[in-house]
């Protein structure tokens, strides 16, 4: 369905609720059993009929992103504002809720909610999800309620989320998903019981696009099963950790000359590795995976300050799941926490990817690497005694490898 189409549907949904009248966009059976519209909720008291009147979603993302006083938040198609509403209570008087909605007739009803509720702690702002009124690290926790599946750009929406969401924040959503690719009846069944199945993606799908945008911790859980591969599911993932000024995103091609800037700094040490030349872009990209490249960035001037990063070990499928990486910080910022961040938000990344063994040789003398590396679980199995001559001195390293804690199958 078409954008226009889809905001033209729900702009009818919401004037009939602005009228007074109960709306849906799923059979009765569906909306009951599979937990949409207030269905889905423990404890709507005190809300304004209004609110729940229209209320469309397939869960409650309020309960999912597990809100916490003081918070700011943002709803993604926020509708009749139930979700802002409930949010609201959540985060209490020092915290803020944003609710965006393409429909200028869904903002209209979700205001009149809210000035019934007596909310003075919400705005709504009219937009598309897929390029959101606010500026960067705006906002703790993004939620949304059966709304991304509706996007024909979902790509966009994640990486709009991400770029909002400050660092350590959380995206927890209600969402719409299918077990696998489906054919064109099976989604056409699917669509005429539960209206917000149009578009809904794989659960790999929408779990890579996740990552792409540079999100950890990714955890997708099927709950209600509409039938034909359909299902709601609960939505988590979290935004990478780091001090303030500060953000953690993925690698770009544009990050290219202040990368190996870097990497050649950590050459020029002495204290980082035998290469004494960092290697041109082309060979730097040629064996380390787009999918587990990150920098940190100054997010005031843009410049990229660390990166971590890294290669397979071996092109045979019995090292699939094992890594070797890199870690480098810019000289004139270190000391600011700014590796064990890298490296952190690398660890999970990992682990979204299902790699179970992170490894990498450090040399003896490299105390700073080598204390950072065991604080983050990394343990010394061996050392390669005179591996190398560096700089006409013969080196040795130390072996030092990460273990997941998931089970690998």
């Amino acid at each position: 369905m078409a954008h226009d189409e889809i905001v033209g549907r729900y702009s009818a949904l919401a004037r009939a609720a602005l009228a007074g009248q109960g709306v849906t966009d799923c059979e009765p059976d569906a909306f009951a059993e599979g937990g949409f519209g207030r269905a889905g909720y423990d404890d709507t008291s005190a809300l304004p009929e209004g609110a729940l009147l229209a209320s469309l979603g397939c869960g409650n993302p309020v309960a999912v992103a597990e809100l916490r006083a003081g918070e700011t938040v943002l709803d993604l198609g926020s509708g009749g504002g139930i979700d802002v509403l409930l949010s609201a209570r959540r985060v209490g008087p020092h915290g803020k809720v944003y609710g965006l909605d393409a429909s200028t007739d869904m903002l209209a009803l979700a205001r009149r909610n809210a000035e019934q509720a007596e909310a003075a702690n919400v705005t709504f702002l009219h937009g598309g999800i897929e390029a959101i009124p606010l500026p960067g690290q705006a906002v703790d926790v993004v939620i949304s309620n059966c709304v991304i599946n509706l996007s024909d750009d979902k790509a966009a929406v994640l990486a709009e989320a991400f770029r909002v969401l400050r660092p350590g924040g959380r995206f927890g959503v209600s969402d719409v998903v299918t077990d696998g690719v489906l054919d064109e009846g099976r989604r056409a069944a699917a669509e005429q019981r539960v209206g917000c199945a149009a578009g809904a993606l794989p659960v790999d799908r929408y779990r890579e696009l996740l990552l792409a945008a540079g999100f950890t911790g990714v955890q997708i859980t099927l709950t209600a099963d509409h039938g034909d591969g359909v299902h709601s599911a609960i939505v988590r993932a979290g935004k990478p950790a780091i001090g303030p000024g500060l953000e953690i995103r993925p690698m770009r091609e544009d990050d290219a000359a202040e990368v190996l800037a870097i990497y050649q700094a950590g050459l020029d040490t002495g204290q980082a590795s035998f290469e004494t030349v960092a290697p041109s872009w082309e060979g730097f990209t040629a064996y380390r995976p787009a999918s587990l490249r990150y920098v940190a960035v100054d997010t005031e001037t843009g410049q990229v300050v660390g990166w971590v990063a890294a290669s397979p070990v071996s092109s045979r499928p019995v090292y699939a799941g094992v890594v070797e990486h890199s870690v480098y910080v810019h000289p004139g910022c270190q000391a600011h926490g700014i590796g064990r961040s890298l490296l952190s938000a690398f660890i999970a990344a990992a682990e979204d990817r299902g790699v179970w063994t992170i490894q990498s040789g450090i040399f003896p003398e490299n105390a700073t690497s080598l204390s950072l590396h065991q604080a983050l679980g990394f343990r010394v199995v061996g050392t390669r005694e005179r591996i190398g001559r560096h700089q006409g001195v013969w080196r040795d390293v130390l072996l030092v490898e990460r273990r997941s804690e998931l089970d690998p199958a």
